[in-house]
């Protein structure tokens, strides 16, 4: 994702570019229905809600489309359960938003979107491979990512505490404004640092429960071994070499995580970075935004920076948002509208700005937003949370699966399930056959 020198030419050229796409093929039918519906992730960030909401609004008084907006909270898997109940009763909002691996599970009910994404593209440029495995099946767009909710779940370290305990200097690693300086960022210097600061009583809050952050770091340290459960093709690649490398390393680095980390949540590791008993942990930039409210000592000592590269690479763990439409939805032609607004670089820009710099646009020309070089303290903070120099690869767990087997590998959490089996002393050849035995299980279903 590299940045871009945005001169004021550009940014005419593609305002009159954006006003001309956004004009049609959609706006049309906005005119005509008149009511549009849309249910949103209700977000974490205080505030971002809001800020969502009246471009929505302002989006609504242009085009005379009355607009309701329906913010629905994660906690209790609700966002999870109304948009099955939606696609299940086939009614519900026009548009709905969804993460990850749900476009493909919800691919029959769900309006084709390559009207809408080749000219996203076309204007705004290329997004990353990831995002386009999740969103298109079968060569149709399922749904047009969104800057809404999207997240990188990288290191948020503690600045004197790396120094003190483990001899790195993070923001030397990645200094702001400017290009990572980390070849020697290393899963086995990973490793080290996190003896280190174990041993010296802060150690990384890293869980190995059952839940999203617990699952996607797990995922980012088996891409970094190249260790996948299931191939491409739908092939059980458990027993392989790199699944034994990945399993053997998590093994050690759970020995130098808090003793509590199996029963782990999502809320776990921001806990522990606030209340700063932890030199790290991997999360988006929301813990850090708490600690600025909550925790002032602890925050200006936290720098958020890529992570560390295994043998087969640097991979950060993500999480994606989707704009979608339901084929049952009443009003599709003002829904494509909406999402065409939705993804214009100002709308992401305000976007970015509201989640103090917690929302990540999908498009690889929109990482140079201000709010990451200026947002702090300490200033700097966030510069490589987007990811500005394509220094890493954004990854989900199971990536490259069948999505079916895919999803159920994430949601079941069957990485850091064998993570646990085998660090709680059962041999490694019998976690593999437990795991081996579960995926059978999930192909069958």
């Amino acid at each position: 994702m590299a940045t871009s020198k945005i001169t004021r030419r550009r940014v005419v050229a593609g305002t009159v570019a954006a006003s001309t796409f956004i004009a049609a093929p959609f706006v049309r039918g906005a005119y005509a229905a008149g009511k549009l519906a849309i249910g949103l992730w209700d977000h974490w960030v205080p505030g971002a809600n809001e800020s969502c909401k009246a471009t929505i609004d302002q989006w609504a008084a242009k085009e005379k489309v009355e607009v309701q907006v329906d913010f629905i909270t994660s906690q209790g898997n609700k966002l999870l359960l109304t948009g099955a109940a939606q696609a299940q009763a086939k009614s519900g909002h026009d548009i709905f938003t969804l993460t990850t691996w749900l476009p493909a599970r919800y691919a029959n009910v769900l309006v084709p979107m390559n009207d809408v994404m080749d000219g996203l593209l076309k204007q705004n440029g290329p997004v990353n491979g990831t995002i386009e495995y999740l969103g298109k099946v079968n060569g149709q767009w399922l749904g047009v990512p969104a800057t809404w909710g999207s997240q990188i779940k990288g290191p948020c370290s503690r600045i004197d505490l790396m120094k003190q305990l483990a001899g790195i200097d993070v923001q030397e690693m990645y200094p702001a404004g400017a290009p990572p300086k980390a070849d020697n960022w290393t899963f086995d210097t990973f490793l080290k640092a996190a003896e280190a600061c174990n041993k010296g009583g802060y150690p990384f809050g890293i869980g190995l429960g059952t839940t999203g952050d617990n699952v996607d770091t797990a995922g980012a340290i088996f891409n970094g071994y190249g260790a996948m459960l299931v191939d491409a093709k739908g092939n059980i690649t458990v027993k392989s070499d790199a699944v034994r490398q990945a399993l053997d390393y998590y093994k050690r680095l759970a020995a130098f995580l808090p003793p509590d980390a199996p029963s782990w949540d999502d809320a776990s590791n921001n806990k522990w970075l606030i209340s700063g008993r932890g030199a790290m942990i991997m999360n988006p930039p929301s813990a850090w935004a708490v600690a600025k409210r909550d925790a002032p000592k602890v925050c200006e000592q936290l720098w958020t920076h890529g992570f560390a590269s295994g043998p087969k690479g640097r991979f950060a763990p993500f999480v994606q948002f989707f704009w979608n439409v339901w084929s049952f939805g009443k009003n599709q032609s003002a829904a494509k509208s909406l999402i065409v607004h939705l993804s214009q670089r100002a709308a992401a820009e305000k976007m970015v700005e509201a989640s103090a710099g917690y929302d990540l646009p999908p498009f690889n020309s929109f990482t140079n937003f201000k709010t990451w070089a200026e947002e702090g303290p300490p200033k700097g903070t966030l510069y490589h949370y987007p990811n500005p120099h394509d220094h890493q690869t954004l990854s989900i767990p199971a990536m490259g699966a069948p999505h079916k087997i895919g999803e159920q590998i994430a949601v079941q959490a069957l990485q850091t399930q064998m993570v646990v089996r085998h660090m709680k002393g059962e041999t490694m050849e019998k976690t593999l056959a437990w795991a081996e035995g579960e995926l059978e299980g999930f192909m069958r279903n």
